[in-house]
């Protein structure tokens, strides 16, 4: 792996298990986009084998229809000294199915480690489902680690609060969803596939 590794990731379908060896001083930044229109399964593995090394994982899923979007996602700290980040956002409507199960495993000699994981997520449709499976398994003592998940609904409020600001109910939905999205969107410096991801939240 190149020492400086940046890069989008658009999920089009099903993907081979992504696997990902992160040495000593390396950096691993990589974004998975999925669309509206997309079903997939994401096996990602990233083992970090050396110190100063940092890593970031960040994905959008986008569903809808019968959309059904599984992330496996398994984070090895094999050593001590390194740093992981993880957030993963989701909008989920019609009947979509959305998964997100996640792992942090620190060895037994990986003192010194951060990690951190979050997955946030939106359901718009009564019937759209999400499962959201974080875990931590810690077997240094001196580390850093958490880890976060929530599913919830648009906040009723910010949208009063928007409509007596003359904002029209459906824009103000969709300046929410961007809003929530933003996070990682902010990390995507291509603007044809940032306005490709602001129009497929316009069209959920």
């Amino acid at each position: 792996m190149d020492s400086n590794s940046s890069k989008i990731r658009l999920v089009s379908g099903a993907e081979p298990p992504v696997f990902f060896k992160v040495e000593a001083g390396e950096r691993l930044d990589i974004t998975f986009i999925v669309l509206p229109g997309t079903s997939a399964e994401i096996p990602v593995r990233v083992d970090i084998t050396g110190s100063d090394a940092e890593v970031e994982l960040k994905g959008i899923y986008l569903s809808s229809g019968t959309d059904k979007v599984t992330f496996d996602i398994t984070m090895n700290h094999l050593v001590g000294g390194s740093v992981s980040r993880q957030l993963f956002n989701g909008l989920a409507t019609g009947a979509a199915k959305c998964a997100f199960n996640g792992k942090i495993i620190v060895a037994q000699d990986a003192q010194k480690t951060e990690a951190y994981q979050e997955n946030h997520n939106i359901v718009l449709s009564d019937d759209a489902t999400v499962d959201t499976k974080p875990q931590l398994e810690i077997y240094a003592d001196d580390v850093k680690c958490s880890h976060g998940a929530t599913v919830g609904k648009l906040n009723e409020d910010e949208q009063f609060y928007m409509r007596s600001r003359g904002i029209q109910e459906d824009e103000a939905k969709v300046l929410q969803m961007i809003s929530f999205v933003a996070p990682v969107l902010a990390g995507v410096e291509d603007e044809e596939l940032t306005a490709r991801i602001e129009n497929a939240i316009r069209s959920l």
